[in-house]
């Protein structure tokens, strides 16, 4: 990603005027161009506040055709924001939707597993089912204990879903 300080300005500019046309032509043009640091951010931060569903539709569908590697930072910085529960939910979708490796992002993408609702939690234990193969067993092991020891482990509907995970890492 590159940085640029004016595109991110002029994209939040476009962002901020509230013209759902404006913002899909926008985003559908980010597509086209070289990705730039900070445009995820703001498409996240648009998803939380915005209620319209064409709006929120071309976010999710921008994050789930991400190719670049390099946005996989920006994402994991996205997701372990205090965001509303369907915003870290759909991050979460995006990481495995987009094909990317998550993979050196496991133990972010455990945590968000523990502590989100039960659909985040299933998100998240795709990407994790997707990412656990290229992980190290030492890596595996610090994950499952990390879970283990987390105060959220076991916790109400999710009992069942944690077992299930550990399972996965240990394989």
């Amino acid at each position: 990603m590159i940085k640029s300080d004016k595109k991110l300005k002029e994209l939040s500019y476009i962002l901020g005027r509230k013209s759902n046309l404006l913002i899909s032509e926008a985003i559908k043009s980010l597509r086209e161009n070289e990705p730039f640091e900070g445009a995820i951010g703001l498409l996240v931060s648009l998803y939380n506040e915005n209620e319209d569903r064409a709006v929120r539709k071309t976010i999710e569908e921008f994050l789930n055709d991400l190719k670049d590697q390099s946005a996989r930072s920006e994402v994991i910085a996205e997701i372990i924001k205090p965001w509303k529960a369907a915003t870290i939910s759909m991050l979460a979708a995006s990481c495995w939707q987009s094909g990317l490796d998550y993979s050196e992002y496991i133990a972010e993408i455990a945590g968000i597993f523990l502590k989100g609702d039960y659909t985040t939690a299933i998100e998240c234990m795709t990407v994790i089912e997707e990412s656990a193969g290229k992980c190290s067993r030492d890596r595996k092991n610090e994950i499952i204990r990390m879970i283990e020891e987390s105060p959220f482990s076991g916790v109400n509907e999710k009992s069942v879903l944690t077992l299930e995970l550990i399972s996965i890492l240990e394989r």
